[in-house]
């Protein structure tokens, strides 16, 4: 076949932003990058915010390489982004004010004074969201708290894709698989919680309608088109928008007997199902029911993933010395093994600062050897999350009788080599990784379906197969993991 059928996706990450082309010939995936650019926090008066005005335009400029390379229409458009953050509009559609970062303190505290108006159990059987002071539900009751003038005048509240999607579109909708992010979206109905909502005195009616992934959108607006010099129509199509949701469309082989591990900035750890798990037990282990596409439930958890050890980089670099990944595995390899773990998702390692002080200060605080080289405190990270990866995994098998014995690991961190054998190391399971791309490959995938490229999710991920080379990893028998895994069970079990 030699026409081939061209999408862009637009796939931002809280550490980086890039546009991609994916170029399909009915057979395979072709991609291809056009433009990429950093992201990060920008702290203002003492909160961390998303410079969005400035992803705009690194967006616009994307889109706008595109014609100077390719002379076939596009097919389509998709975005991704993270989850939980928003902007709010005003009765004009105006953006009021900065969206704040995830990562902000503002929502510090939060979780239990929620408690008191809504019990954890029930906030979960409404909500079935894992319980993080970073959700959405948290965010705008901190606004509430503050008295933030910005709630009281907002007409609508979009979460970043969606907002993107209004620039682009010029609509004003929720995209089902971020909305369920927020923790006031009900996944066995599959509509907003709004009685949650007014019960915590919080707006219901800035929330827009949902769509599901696949819906077209409407057209790119003609003003952009003609700035960033496309020509004829071109569809705005909402993907899967949370970047996980996206990724996991595009995992080859993922059946009931595989969990997968979505590896970035956080490690979504999870399995596919069709229904939401509610349960006592899944609620005491802090589980997620998240909206995924063609009407799958992401059942996972968030882990603190590679975080830790950008956190460490970014920490070194502003001291002086400046590693490359390759070499931090390097050192990484010849450190000593299973000499101290952390718990990733400690609260002390959730907001930006200085990594290596306080993964040296929670090894001290529990009675271990404090890692002092540099080898040593990547070491001490990746066996850390490959250890948590084993907890979840076991506590996934538990919670849906399923047996798994493939772990499929997706996305940046699927390159480190050493993370990926240590998690089969660690977890006693075979690792398959990549591919790396999975979520821009998920992204233009489901465009491919929305225009009819593709017949269904299925086919989608065969030509993913189809279009990348996976590597396997192997247990290796011994090396002390079982202790480690006891070890690391009591740290998990101990009083914060």
């Amino acid at each position: 076949m030699s026409h081939k059928t061209s999408f862009l996706a637009i796939d931002l990450g809280a550490s980086s932003g890039r546009v991609i082309v994916g170029r399909w010939d009915g057979v395979r995936f072709e991609l291809r990058e056009l433009h990429r650019f950093a992201n990060g926090p920008v702290q203002l008066r003492g909160h961390l915010h998303w410079d969005l005005l400035r992803l705009w335009q690194e967006i616009k400029t994307g889109l706008g390489q595109y014609p100077t390379q390719y002379d076939e229409p596009l097919a389509g458009i998709g975005i991704d982004t993270w989850a939980v953050d928003f902007g709010l509009l005003d009765s004009s559609g105006a953006l009021l004010g900065n969206p704040y970062h995830y990562r902000d303190r503002r929502t510090e505290g939060l979780p239990e004074q929620v408690d008191l108006r809504v019990s954890p159990r029930r906030l979960f059987a409404q909500t079935g969201i894992q319980r993080m002071p970073i959700n959405t539900l948290y965010q705008l009751v901190s606004m509430r708290h503050q008295h933030d003038p910005q709630l009281d005048v907002a007409a609508t509240l979009l979460l970043i894709p969606d907002l993107f999607h209004y620039w682009l579109s010029g609509r004003q909708v929720a995209e089902y698989t971020n909305a369920t992010t927020t923790q006031f979206f009900d996944p066995q109905a599959r509509m907003w919680a709004t009685e949650l909502l007014r019960e915590l005195e919080l707006p219901a009616h800035i929330l827009p309608p949902v769509v599901l992934p696949g819906t077209i959108l409407g057209d790119l607006l003609p003003d952009i088109r003609a700035e960033v010099g496309l020509h004829g129509p071109v569809p705005v199509i909402a993907v899967g928008s949370h970047d996980t949701a996206s990724a996991v469309a595009a995992i080859p082989d993922l059946d009931e007997h595989s969990v997968y591990i979505s590896s970035g900035t956080w490690s979504l750890v999870g399995v596919e199902l069709f229904q939401p798990i509610l349960s006592d037990r899944a609620a005491a282990l802090n589980f997620t029911n998240e909206g995924g596409v063609a009407g799958t439930i992401r059942f996972l958890k968030n882990v603190g993933g590679l975080w830790l050890l950008q956190e460490c980089q970014r920490q070194w670099q502003r001291e002086g010395q400046t590693y490359t990944w390759p070499g931090l595995v390097a050192r990484a390899e010849a450190a000593p093994p299973l000499a101290s773990l952390v718990d990733p998702d400690a609260p002390e390692f959730l907001h930006p600062g200085d990594m290596p002080a306080a993964l040296q200060g929670y090894c001290a605080r529990t009675g271990q050897p404090e890692p002092t080289t540099v080898g040593a405190l990547i070491r001490c990270c990746l066996e850390s999350l490959a250890l948590k990866y084993r907890w979840v995994v076991e506590a996934l098998e538990e919670l849906t009788g399923r047996h798994c014995d493939t772990i499929r690991i997706v996305g940046g961190g699927s390159q480190n080599a050493l993370l990926c054998q240590l998690t089969a190391d660690a977890c006693v399971r075979r690792v398959v990784a990549g591919p790396v791309e999975a979520t821009a490959l998920g992204n233009i995938l489901v465009q491919a379906l929305a225009c009819g490229a593709l017949p269904n999710i299925a086919a989608g991920r065969r030509a993913v197969a189809a279009s990348v080379q996976q590597a396997i990893f192997e247990p290796h028998p011994g090396g002390g993991w079982d202790q480690a895994f006891a070890a690391f069970d009591a740290l998990m079990r101990a009083p914060a």
